[in-house]
């Protein structure tokens, strides 16, 4: 099971919430710790998750989750509410880049992602879902490029490759039906030609027999 199956399964589906999509991130500046705050549990990897409820009405969350070297489980560490995000911040809008900052009313990080591919799944979905799901003033995309924010999204993708898959088969279905309506006219024309051969047969036998 991959990491981000594994934290769909123990973090989010026990509350009843479905993860949307997930990133491994890094930061790309260290957060200052206070002296006191030495002794943790060392080396660590981070996601920032998207989740939404089961539940009507829908609540999206962005959640920071943890795995801690040497274990196998996921913790929870931060949430906020989608409405909560104010500023989505690409980096780049000229290239693929890993790198996105996210600002909330009480935070601000900035990451880079494990791949340019996956900031730019992450942001697509992220943009797609506030659009849908913001009660409030939806958040600012910034330096974002343009494929990530318009038609060209997966999702978008996604939605035209089903709609095509449903086209062919319709085609495929609708020459099948022409196909075996063609096969039913050509045998109702043998039946007719044959039923007229037998009564021209039955006259002639009729007319030698006299």
């Amino acid at each position: 099971m991959s990491a981000k199956s594994a934290i769909n399964k123990e973090v989010f589906t026990p509350h009843d919430e479905k993860m949307l999509v997930a990133v491994q991130v890094k930061r790309r500046t260290k957060k200052k710790i206070p002296f006191l705050a030495t002794g943790g549990q060392g080396d660590y990897m981070t996601f920032i998750c998207l989740s939404v409820t089961n539940k009507k009405p829908s609540h999206v969350s962005i959640t920071k989750v943890k795995q801690f070297q040497g274990s196998l489980s996921f913790s929870k560490r931060l949430m906020w509410t989608i409405d909560q995000l104010r500023q989505v911040n690409g980096c780049d809008p000229n290239r693929d880049c890993p790198e996105f900052d996210l600002a909330f009313d009480n935070a601000f990080d900035q990451w880079v992602a494990g791949s340019a591919g996956e900031k730019c799944t992450f942001i697509q979905i992220l943009h797609h879902t506030c659009q849908r799901y913001s009660s409030q003033s939806k958040p600012e995309f910034v330096n974002c490029q343009p494929k990530l924010l318009g038609g060209n999204s997966i999702l978008h993708s996604a939605a035209d490759s089903v709609t095509s898959a449903v086209q062919k088969a319709s085609q495929a279905l609708n020459e099948r039906g022409e196909r075996l309506g063609r096969a039913e006219e050509k045998t109702g024309e043998m039946k007719n030609s044959a039923e007229q051969f037998a009564v021209t047969a039955h006259k002639l036998a009729m007319k030698h027999k006299c």
